[in-house]
């Protein structure tokens, strides 16, 4: 059964947006708002903000990861408030966390994102994982997301790796989207719009990546970094609510759930796993020309090539444990036709290492 779920109630992308978010809040029939953000977020946010001079207003910092303890004291704290909505400012975990409290509480979801780092603020699922930072599921929500509004002049001065994986995560879903539907015949319209979208993915990011990093160095407000922003956020967004299963993970995000079981990975960032996992995914297909053309896109925004980018070594241990939790029953390496046998996964691996060490002229 495909299941769609396009969007946000309402969506804008806008400098000084924020300045109607009260107003945009009364037309709902907010009253009391709890806020879920980080401790940076929040301080990034704040310049932008309302006063909230009609509102009541509870600011809960969040801890950590998304886990099903973190969603808990949220909810809590938005109980005894008696919140009408919660409203998300930060990146992915704060969007997550506050998709997946709103759901518990049946209220609305309002999300503020100061990263363009994933699709979160789009999506209608919320990804969970454990205390140690270790990959656990996705929960899907039935109802969508009430509002989302982007203030670019915040994402301009974020720190540049948040965009940088962004663009990892979100050039992944051309390739795990089209793997999927391949062999398919007479694709749904909604799942041909999902691929419309993913392409869109991979060309506006192939051609605006390196330019819109160049803003964010810069810290201004440029066409390139809002078609960047809107094309993490929006169209990324746009593949899994249009395409359901069809158009969210394959082999990709199978690798990127490995890395995360590695303590040394813990600081890498969720696009930058899910890019390398890119690369792996092409080595199951065979298909090496497509390496060799991401290769130096990668290598240009400081994207990771090799496990040694991720912070591990090329050992049997590291490629069995890896392997091994990539290979996991129900992960979703096994939804691709060809999907390897760890003995192959694990010499794809090799492959991309000895193809980057050739390349790097290490002599081995």
């Amino acid at each position: 059964m495909l299941q769609i779920k396009v969007g946000p109630g309402y969506y804008l992308c806008e400098q000084t947006i924020l300045s109607s978010l009260e107003e945009k809040l009364q037309e709902r029939g907010i009253r009391r708002v709890y806020v879920l953000h980080g401790e940076k977020s929040l301080e990034a946010a704040k310049p932008y903000l309302p006063s909230f001079d009609q509102m009541e207003v509870f600011y809960g910092l969040y801890k950590g990861h998304c886990t099903d303890k973190e969603v808990a004291r949220h909810q809590l704290q938005a109980a005894e408030f008696k919140a009408d909505c919660i409203l998300g400012i930060g990146g992915g975990t704060a969007m997550d966390l506050t998709k997946a409290c709103a759901h518990e509480m049946n209220i609305d979801t309002i999300l503020i994102p100061t990263l363009a780092s994933t699709c979160a603020p789009w999506s209608t699922l919320s990804v969970f994982y454990n205390e140690q930072g270790e990959f656990i599921r996705y929960d899907s929500f039935p109802k969508g997301i009430g509002l989302v509004l982007i203030e670019p002049e915040i994402i301009a001065q974020s720190p540049i790796q948040y965009l940088r994986a962004g663009i990892g995560d979100t050039i992944a879903k051309w390739y795990e989207a089209e793997v999927l539907t391949r062999d398919l015949e007479d694709l749904r319209i909604p799942v041909k719009l999902a691929l419309d979208a993913a392409q869109t993915c991979r060309d506006a990011l192939l051609t605006h990546g390196g330019a819109a990093l160049d803003s964010l160095k810069q810290k201004k407000v440029t066409n390139e970094l809002i078609q960047v922003i809107e094309t993490n956020i929006v169209a990324g967004g746009l593949v899994g609510g249009l395409g359901d299963n069809y158009g969210r993970i394959a082999a990709a995000h199978s690798i990127h759930n490995g890395l995360t079981i590695f303590p040394e990975t813990i600081c890498r960032l969720h696009g930058e796993k899910v890019a390398y996992g890119i690369l792996v995914q092409l080595g199951i297909e065979k298909n090496w020309e497509e390496i060799n053309r991401l290769i130096p896109y990668y290598q240009m925004l400081g994207l990771p090539v090799k496990l040694h980018d991720i912070g591990l070594r090329t050992e049997d241990k590291v490629l069995d444990a890896l392997v091994t939790r990539a290979l996991a029953v129900g992960e979703s390496i096994h939804y691709m036709s060809n999907s390897p046998t760890s003995d192959e996964l694990k010499q794809v691996i090799l492959n991309i290492e000895k193809l980057m060490d050739r390349k790097e002229g290490v002599v081995g």
